[in-house]
């Protein structure tokens, strides 16, 4: 019988970087890691992870992670990651194709055949999901249409958390969070579409069982133990999406409170308790999907570039300085920038203006004036001047989460819950010990701001829409 306290492992497998965290039940980080997310862009609207990469770097992080503890005491692992990347496996269960990132836009021309075919508001109608280039589905079409010989090959197809679970425990199921990034998935019925891939010409139905978040779905195998330092005693767990594993350990579990996700890519995410049907929030971007606490949804908009919008600028124009001598400068920048205004949308469409052609941002805030609380997590919640500037344009105080990986965290929680460590979500919520710190708006800004956002920032998509999609005209030689 364990007479210690049990360990929760929490992975976070994302764009930029894999992560294990090793916790206790009441949320104090007792171990971390943190290796480099391996990817490659083998030219210009390309870019890919390769299957064997993501489980090595896996491993190294763990490896790393349970070499500061007592292993035995580790019950549980469960994994979060990106959405929409996966890898298609063979009858044999091997990779097949490297996955192909969720922010490659190869797959415009599959998004565009779905929308003739299919239809955007029907997709969102079944799916919960503003058709984007970015879901599993368009790549699963993409290699139909690009790589034939993988595509009758696959018969697996598993997001990324899923891939590194079944590496863990050699089992296969996907939970609801990532299925809802898949564009097969009935959101209403939480059962796969069916209807949908048969219409998009996908015979035989290549992803696994569906489970809830927190399912038990195996156990470490002894080769993962070898390789990873975990017990083969550690309970495997399903984990879920990124995004959406944060705002468990967030506590954003109703309605009323919102979650800022600041990464690489930035969301908003609001709890709903059954999924919205207005077709015009698929026309402006916003997507939906299951919960990983069962029985609730959300919804969200995204800005892909956000996080990112930093790296290039410090990499393009700053000559990769730290950020501390460049948040310093910022500081004495007066409010406002002087009228400079930038569009951090460097890829991709971003609600609430679904158009992949856009340069523009989030900017989705007055349609939800009911929010009670705004909590924030992420990596760029520790660039203070950013989150003092977002709290003043929201005119609406930010609670930022102290936490190290508020991602891995929820991933740790979901796999306490099928260990039993936790008897339900409240009570594991209760558990925990966050630290949270609250920014305020700087009220004499407000108004600055408030006017800048209203009589410029908000007209410059409809004023340079044209202008974008003349370029690409340009661009593809009309």
């Amino acid at each position: 019988m364990m007479t210690s306290e049990p360990l929760l492992c929490g992975l976070d497998v994302g764009t930029t970087n894999i992560k294990a965290l090793i916790f206790t039940p009441d949320g104090q980080v007792a171990a971390q890691a943190s290796r480099p997310t391996p990817a490659h862009v083998p030219q210009p609207g390309h870019a890919h992870y390769e299957p064997e990469e993501l489980w090595q770097t896996t491993v190294t992080a763990l490896r790393q992670a349970t070499a500061q503890v007592d292993t035995r005491r580790i019950v549980s692992v469960a994994v979060a990651s990106m959405g929409e990347a996966g890898v298609p496996l063979d009858s044999d269960n091997r990779a097949l194709y490297p996955a192909i990132a969720w922010f490659d836009p190869r797959t415009q021309p599959q998004a565009a055949w779905l929308e003739q075919h299919i239809g955007k508001d029907r997709l969102f109608q079944i799916t919960g999901l503003s058709l984007q280039p970015i879901f599993g589905l368009c790549k699963l079409l993409w290699l139909k249409q690009n790589e034939p010989d993988v595509f009758n090959r696959t018969v697996r197809w598993l997001n990324t958390a899923e891939y590194i679970a079944f590496r863990l425990s050699g089992e296969q199921a996907t939970d609801y969070s990532l299925a809802s990034r898949t564009l097969a998935l009935d959101i209403a019925r939480r059962q796969w579409a069916d209807d949908i891939l048969r219409e998009a010409g996908i015979r035989h139905n290549p992803y696994a069982p569906l489970v809830p978040s927190g399912t038990p779905i195996g156990h470490v195998t002894a080769e993962a133990s070898a390789a990873t330092g975990l017990p083969t005693t550690t309970l495997v767990a399903a984990g879920g999406h990124d995004h959406v594993c944060g705002s468990l350990a967030a506590g954003v579990t109703a309605p009323g409170v919102a979650l800022n996700s600041l990464g690489t890519a930035e969301t908003m995410f609001l709890t709903l308790d059954k999924p919205l049907t207005d077709s015009r929030l698929g026309h402006e971007g916003f997507t939906q999907g299951a919960h990983v606490i069962s029985g609730l949804y959300y919804v969200f908009g995204s800005m892909y570039t956000s996080g990112g919008c930093v790296e290039w600028f410090r990499s393009a124009l700053a000559d990769n300085r730290d950020y501390s001598s460049l948040i310093a400068e910022a500081e004495a920048v007066p409010p406002g920038s002087q009228g400079v205004c930038f569009r951090p949308h460097l890829q991709l469409a971003s609600s609430p203006y679904d158009d992949p052609l856009a340069r523009e941002a989030l900017l989705a805030y007055d349609e939800v004036p009911e929010l009670r609380t705004i909590i924030a997590i992420g990596g760029v919640t520790r660039n203070a001047l950013w989150m003092r500037i977002k709290a003043t344009v929201l005119k609406r105080p930010l609670e930022l989460m102290q936490v190290s990986d508020a991602v891995s965290l929820g991933a740790a929680i979901l796999g306490g819950l099928g260990a039993g460590v936790y008897a339900d979500v409240p009570a594991a919520l209760a558990s925990l010990r966050p630290e949270t710190k609250r920014v305020e708006p700087v009220v004499e800004q407000v108004g600055h701001y408030d006017q800048i956002y209203r009589r410029v920032y908000s007209h410059l998509y409809p004023a340079l829409r044209p202008l974008h999609h003349e370029l690409q005209h340009i661009k593809q030689g009309d």
